[in-house]
C-alpha cells in the first residue's frame, strides 16, 4: 500500500495507536454508530482494540481502514478504505470491501465519496482487485446514496446481525 494518498481536500494515512481519542469519539457517537450494527463504544479500550486489530490487517493483508485528514485543517474527519473481510459477511469470504465512517460535523460534505474513489482506486490499482464489494444498512440511505455514486451495483438485501442490508458489487473497469 503506497501511502498516505492524498485527494483535493484529503489526506488518508495508516491509522495509528496515537489515534485511539479520534476512533473513541468517532465510535462512541450513537449517530455514527446508528446502522452499524454494534452499539457505541464505551471505552478507550475498545478503540486500543480496534486499532490493533487494523494494525493486524496491515501486516497479515496488506490493507485496512485508513485514517481521512481534512486537509485544510489537519483534523481527523474519520475513516475509510479496503480491507480484507476475513470473516464470512453474505455468503462471500476473503474478498476486499470498501467501508467508511465519518465525524457528523463532516457529513454532507462530499468527504465519503471521496475517499471512497482513493480507496476503491487503491483496491483495483494496488491491491489488483477484481472486485470490491460493500454493503449498508437499507436504511443508512446516505452511504446507499454515495455507493450507487460510486457505480455499485446493488444485489439485494440480506440479514447481517439482525439489520437489513443491501449487499453492493463493483467490477474493474
Amino acid at each position: 500500500m503506497k501511502l498516505p494518498i492524498i485527494t483535493e481536500r484529503l489526506i488518508l494515512r495508516k491509522l495509528t495507536k496515537d489515534d485511539v481519542d479520534n476512533i473513541f469519539l468517532l465510535d462512541s457517537n450513537p449517530d455514527v454508530m446508528k446502522y452499524v450494527g454494534v452499539p457505541p463504544s464505551i471505552s478507550k479500550e475498545q478503540s486500543e482494540k480496534m486499532i490493533e486489530n487494523i494494525l493486524n490487517q496491515y501486516e497479515k493483508n496488506g490493507t485496512g481502514r485508513l485514517a481521512v485528514i481534512e486537509k485544510e485543517t489537519n483534523k481527523f474527519i474519520g475513516w475509510s478504505g479496503i480491507k480484507l473481510l476475513t470473516e464470512e459477511v453474505n455468503g462471500f469470504k476473503n474478498i476486499y470491501e470498501l467501508g467508511y465512517r465519518f465525524l457528523p460535523e463532516f457529513w454532507g460534505k462530499g468527504y465519503a465519496t471521496e475517499s471512497a474513489k482513493a480507496s476503491l482506486d487503491l483496491g483495483f490499482n494496488q491491491l489488483n482487485a477484481d472486485k470490491i464489494y460493500a454493503y449498508a444498512d437499507v436504511e443508512n440511505q446516505s452511504s446507499n446514496s454515495i455507493l450507487t455514486k460510486l457505480g455499485f451495483e446493488n444485489k439485494g438485501e440480506f440479514l447481517d446481525n439482525g439489520d437489513n442490508c443491501y449487499w453492493y458489487e463493483l467490477e474493474k473497469k
